[in-house]
């Protein structure tokens, strides 16, 4: 017998919209047990401490980064009292564990009926689940992967902006993210009539695409939601070629953005992959991955 699909994808929707704007899908995630909150508290307590990121919840739009506020709980009490600690917390790479890594290759299966004949080979594939209090924000920010947010258990608002509006999101803070800096971005006031807005209860879902500026506030009630992610090697390579972007400005050079000159970004991407593996002739290896 074959097994019901857990998501519900339009192919219309997804041929005319997946990588370049937002559109909305159904699952059947919600009441999943792999997001009841006891096991939840035991997933964040396996996991490596490196891969739970957890700050307080009440926080600004526009967070910089270097002062984000901490709440000074574990992992595991946060989890535990997240109806009232005033918290938000993202347990990254849960397909680490056997269970979520298998609900994870389900839902990006079924994706990747349709991805394909879009953006071909997936890869990197990952999981992600946001656990977080009432009213809680999430930063404007950006992300580097093809991102579908399942809403689990209760409500957010999402504000999400197109990925190629330069007056929203320049060439430059894209070159620095894939140097190495922090997703967080510059925020200001006169973005907001260019975003688009998104309710989200249990049972629905968003694709978010690649680099498209987000910020996200909880309902009154705790939220869980389930972030099932993936690159392509379509997107790794653009990734390359503005990280190669951000080492040229820095230099004094005026690099052109991927795809406004096919041959200089080929000469960039011939150059990086040379880089690269001379670094890891030597044993460097480390040294030139793209942080993405």
């Amino acid at each position: 017998m074959t097994a019901q699909a857990l998501l519900n994808l339009d192919p219309v929707a997804f041929r005319e919209h997946f990588g370049r704007a937002p559109f909305r899908i159904r699952h059947r995630l919600a009441g999943h047990p792999l997001f009841e909150l006891p096991r939840l508290v035991r997933l964040g307590a396996s996991h490596p401490a490196a891969l739970v990121e957890y700050n307080a919840g009440d926080v600004s739009i526009g967070l910089d980064p270097a002062v984000t506020p901490r709440t000074g709980l574990s992992v595991e009490e946060t989890i535990r009292r997240i109806e009232t600690c005033r918290s938000w917390m993202v347990i990254k790479h849960v397909e680490r564990d056997a269970e979520y890594g298998a609900l994870l290759d389900r839902c990006l299966d079924e994706v990747g009926v349709l991805a394909e004949a879009v953006d071909p080979g997936m890869c990197e594939r990952e999981g992600h689940v946001f656990v977080s209090s009432p009213g809680s924000v999430t930063p404007f920010h950006m992300d580097h992967e093809h991102n579908f947010l399942l809403q689990v258990r209760g409500k957010k608002s999402i504000r999400q902006w197109d990925p190629v509006d330069r007056s929203v999101l320049t060439e430059e803070d894209l070159e620095r993210f894939y140097d190495g800096a922090h997703r967080n971005l510059p925020y200001r006031d006169e973005f907001e009539p260019k975003a688009r807005t998104f309710e989200l209860e249990p049972g629905d879902g968003l694709h978010f695409p690649i680099n498209a500026p987000h910020w996200v506030k909880n309902g009154d009630a705790v939220s869980i939601s389930f972030s099932v992610t993936f690159k392509t090697p379509r997107a790794l390579r653009r990734g390359a070629l503005l990280r190669v972007n951000g080492r040229l400005r820095g230099r004094g050079w005026r690099p052109s953005p991927p795809g406004e000159h096919p041959s200089r970004d080929a000469m960039k991407w011939f150059l990086y992959r040379a880089a690269r593996g001379a670094r890891r002739l030597v044993g460097r290896g480390g040294d030139d991955t793209p942080t993405y």
